[in-house]
């Protein structure tokens, strides 16, 4: 089975980050001095992205009057963009770290947010990963990405929705959101016992 189709490794761990996890990490990230790991970091923990997709954002890729940002993904030969909207308050620290305007042209405009490589990248998700205290298999980049898509579907999100923010072209792929377990299951149960 493709590792994009599993949310859990030959060993029975969960390789998604819980929402209590992403919510530290996030803290974590949020008292960095540094603008650009903490940004990166931010953007995997808020849209879910590939770490790729977050590397190849450019200011013009950050949409302010919508509050979103557009990835471009290429699948099977050929380009995709899909629209992830963004919270208010990262709009905010977006535009702040970035200087970013309402309309942005221009040869900066192209220029990437995030000077790093993929994996210079990824160790600097691992190392707010550790200053988290966060370990095995759900503390990678991947664990960010699949803890999104947890946490959309306990909020309620609607998995045609999530299936266009993750960018996957089959729903088969994004209903692996539904084999949450812990706490997240635990939320469900919740719901259909107060009933």
């Amino acid at each position: 089975m493709n590792e994009d189709m599993m949310l859990f490794d030959h060993h029975g761990q969960r390789l998604y980050l819980n929402s209590h996890e992403r919510r530290h990490l996030e803290t974590i990230a949020d008292q960095s001095d540094d603008s650009a790991a903490r940004t990166l970091c931010l953007m995997l923990i808020h849209t879910g992205c590939r770490i790729s997709e977050a590397l190849a954002l450019t200011k013009a890729s950050i949409d302010l009057n919508e509050s979103a940002v557009t990835f471009k993904t290429l699948k099977r030969r050929k380009v995709h963009f899909r629209s992830v909207p963004l919270s208010p308050s990262f709009s905010k620290d977006l535009r702040g770290s970035f200087d970013l305007k309402k309309n942005t042209t221009g040869k900066l405009a192209l220029t990437p947010l995030w000077p790093y490589s993929r994996t210079t990248a990824w160790r600097r998700i691992k190392e707010f990963m550790d200053l988290a205290g966060l370990s095995g298999s759900m503390a990678s980049p991947k664990g960010l990405r699949h803890g999104f898509g947890v946490a959309c579907i306990e909020k309620n999100i609607p998995i045609t929705i999530l299936q266009k923010w993750l960018g996957h072209a089959s729903p088969t792929t994004t209903a692996i959101y539904l084999q949450v377990v812990g706490p997240e299951e635990r939320n469900f149960a919740n719901r259909l016992w107060s009933c």
